[in-house]
């Protein structure tokens, strides 16, 4: 496992994070516009990509891009954290077959973080999850962020494939394609 400030796929579940006034500044000061790099065209081909990328098997793949951690609660929160925090808001957690994937993707830090279900992690192998995201690295420095989401979205896809006997072979729609995109 890497440091806590890489990118990295975690289990959700509780963590702890060590409060960062610099983290806060960072996030509170940041003007970054999630909208300038995902468009409507973007957020379109990201939703196709998940639609095609979810056939076949139950797993259910929601992505999440955040410009930057709400001053509110950078400075109790890392990306990790965040991940994990909206993973539950957002239910990703609340499907049949415990078979969600959170993709999150935080601008402001240029980091991803994939956050696996209960039942994708027990079906899955980690260094398969990790290697996704240490791959997103060069697009994400490059700021070819579409690029980079594009490229997890079909990774992820393959990796669901292979495991889809131990998850089920339900193809069923329980989240929305559709990208989430917080400020």
């Amino acid at each position: 496992m890497v440091s806590q400030n890489s990118n990295t796929v975690y289990v959700a579940k509780r963590i702890e994070t060590k409060p960062s006034l610099k983290r806060w500044f960072k996030h509170a000061c940041s003007i970054l516009q999630v909208k300038h790099y995902f468009n409507q065209h973007a957020q379109n081909a990201i939703a196709d990509a998940v639609q095609q990328a979810e056939q076949g098997h139950a797993g259910e793949i929601q992505v999440v891009i955040e410009g930057h951690i709400p001053a509110s609660v950078a400075y109790f929160s890392d990306s990790r954290q965040r991940a994990h925090q909206l993973f539950a808001e957002l239910g990703v957690w609340d499907t049949e077959h415990n078979s969600g994937v959170m993709l999150y993707l935080n601008l402001c830090d240029r980091t991803v973080e994939i956050v696996l279900d209960r039942g994708i992690q027990r079906a899955t192998d980690a260094s398969k999850w990790q290697q996704i995201c240490e791959q997103m690295l060069p697009s994400l420095k490059a700021k070819n962020y579409l690029e980079a989401v594009l490229f997890a979205i079909e990774h992820i896809r393959l990796i669901l494939e292979d495991f889809q006997q131990e998850m089920g072979d339900k193809d069923q729609d329980e989240l929305s394609n559709q990208p989430i995109i917080l400020k």
